[in-house]
């Protein structure tokens, strides 16, 4: 992570104590780049990048993807500076994937340090871009996924943008596969959500947004489809109807860069929906968060009094405190310093080898390295010793 730092500052030029941009003063917007293999989602984030830096609002960027070999734009943050993705199959012996999501779970658990880089850049960057792995499942259904969204949307506007291949989904089933994984994302992340449908160069999107829009252009489609898959799409398309008429749907072209302002609009309207429904939610968990620590913290504080109170009770009953001058008061101080040496008072001697394993216990002896004899540091234990001698 502190590689991470250091080539952060170094790309950015916080180290000289210039900015290469101006404080917008408007608030930090977070978007969580998600997307199929081969959707061109790290496409997209380059041609997001480059658009930011023409309108004079260059973003924050952080690469989460530690098995990809470069990347087109240099991130601020990337996971490959501190986690080692081929060390990690090695030393795990794992697969692919497998490595992927150790390396994100080791990065998640310093995520914190990221949140603090991000702070100090906020009045600089207005947008953070975080370009996930290809392999989706990897960070929508994994431990370290939902520890990073959840952090950043506790403390930033989170949006959530998921880029969808539009040429590869001229198919009404494979739209639907395509609908119903962005569903399922929208549900568990429960933060705005905006579709981007990516290659309108090559296909225009208008006849997923008529798909879209309009339930019989869909069911036309299907008719056409004679796999075993269209009846069950058929079905599901009647549940997604709702989800369809909240949706925020954009058309670009990583390639071209077309779109790239249409999107930026409906992150804007995204940024006020965060603001209103989604904002209070995530400080009511946060502070619900905060009150379930402190009140651990006073259920631990409590049970530690209780146990130091019932220790110091069984002390007053074993050690008369009337007979002693000397006696510490009760508590945990109270009872380390008495321990031991009040027990060597009261304690009766009953017979030798009882006094001798006492007086082990508290004497402090040693070998002469010539005669080999045990030596004692009290005369009691001198005395012990001459008994154990004659036998």
């Amino acid at each position: 992570m502190a590689a991470a730092a250091g080539a952060e500052g170094a790309r950015t030029g916080t180290g000289s104590g210039s900015s290469t941009s101006t404080s917008t003063g408007s608030p930090t917007v977070c978007l969580i780049v998600l997307g199929m293999a081969g959707s061109g989602k790290t496409t997209f984030v380059q041609r997001l990048t480059g658009h930011l830096h023409i309108k004079g609002c260059p973003p924050y960027l952080i690469n989460l993807d530690p098995a990809v070999h470069e990347i087109p734009v240099p991130a601020n943050i990337d996971i490959r500076d501190t986690v080692n993705y081929k060390e990690v199959m090695k030393q795990y012996g794992l697969g692919p994937n497998g490595g992927i999501v150790t390396a994100l779970n080791l990065f998640a658990t310093r995520f914190d340090q990221v949140m603090k880089f991000i702070e100090k850049r906020q009045q600089d960057c207005r947008y953070v871009l975080i370009d996930t792995p290809g392999q989706i499942e990897v960070f929508t259904w994994s431990a370290s996924g939902t520890i990073i969204t959840e952090a950043l949307a506790s403390t930033f506007a989170t949006v959530i943008v998921y880029v969808m291949d539009t040429s590869r989904s001229t198919s009404p089933v494979t739209f639907m596969s395509n609908m119903l994984y962005a569903c399922s994302i929208l549900y568990k992340t429960r933060l705005p959500f905006i579709v981007v449908m990516n290659k309108v160069d090559i296909v225009s999107h208008t006849f997923a947004v008529e798909w879209m829009t309009d339930f019989e252009s869909f069911q036309d489609a299907l008719n056409q489809e004679t796999s075993f898959a269209s009846n069950l799409t058929r079905s599901m398309s009647l549940v997604l109807d709702e989800f369809y008429s909240t949706l925020r749907v954009v058309g670009v072209s990583a390639v071209e860069g077309t779109g790239m302002d249409d999107f930026l609009q409906q992150v804007a309207e995204a940024v006020v929906e965060y603001d209103l429904e989604y904002r209070p939610y995530y400080l009511k968990m946060k502070q619900h968060l905060a009150d379930k620590e402190v009140r651990n913290r006073e259920e631990q504080l409590e049970r530690l009094r209780r146990d130091m109170g019932d220790i110091a009770m069984d002390s007053d009953h074993q050690s008369p405190a009337a007979d002693r001058e000397d006696v510490v008061e009760a508590g945990p101080s109270g009872l380390i310093l008495s321990r031991g040496a009040g027990d060597e008072l009261q304690e009766e001697v009953d017979s030798d080898t009882d006094d001798l394993d006492h007086q082990i216990r508290n004497c402090r002896c040693w070998f002469t390295p010539k005669t080999d004899t045990r030596c004692w540091s009290n005369s009691a234990g001198q005395a012990a010793a001459l008994k154990r001698k004659n036998g």
